[in-house]
């Protein structure tokens, strides 16, 4: 009864196959600013066009219902942002640039109300279907300024064979 107290350290030299539990998620998905205007790296609209790579992960109607909301909140939002950045121009000189804050605020909420457009769209209908919407910012491919686009990254599924 003496060994009932004793604790021993277990081997873990066991050889693993790896390779047989990991799994393979393809690249995300960018979805690019189609629109004219682009105000601090976010553009007006966004493409609604259905890529080739969600056929089969998620109906060509809800990616489209998705996007049109995503470009409800821009359009919402930019004719005030323009009008506070024609203001922030014209009054630039005068106030060392501070009459541009309101625009760069402005901008940020309009960011802020887009990500929690995309966080609802992933609780209610992506996340289900193994996929995430984000908002980032990306190097455009013409130049070195950033632009914000729309990934749709592919959740991993857990993998039920894997041991603990």
């Amino acid at each position: 009864m003496a060994d009932f107290d004793t604790i021993y350290e277990e081997n873990d030299e066991e050889p693993s196959n790896s390779a047989e539990y990991t799994i393979s998620v393809p690249d995300p998905i960018i979805i690019r600013g189609a629109g004219n205007i682009t105000l601090f790296g976010l553009n007006n609209r966004f493409n609604v066009d259905f890529p080739s790579n969600l056929t089969g992960k998620v109906a060509p109607e809800e990616f489209r219902d998705t996007v049109l909301r995503i470009n409800s909140t821009l359009k919402k939002a930019l004719p005030i942002n323009i009008k506070w950045l024609l203001c922030g121009c014209v009054c630039c000189c005068c106030t060392l640039g501070c009459s541009l804050w309101p625009v760069v605020c402005l901008n940020k909420r309009t960011r802020h109300s887009v990500e929690k457009v995309i966080d609802w769209e992933n609780s209610h209908l992506y996340h289900k279907l193994g996929l995430h919407w984000k908002l980032s910012k990306q190097r455009c491919d013409s130049s070195s300024m950033m632009e914000y686009v729309l990934l749709v990254e592919f959740i991993p599924k857990v993998s039920i064979l894997r041991p603990d």
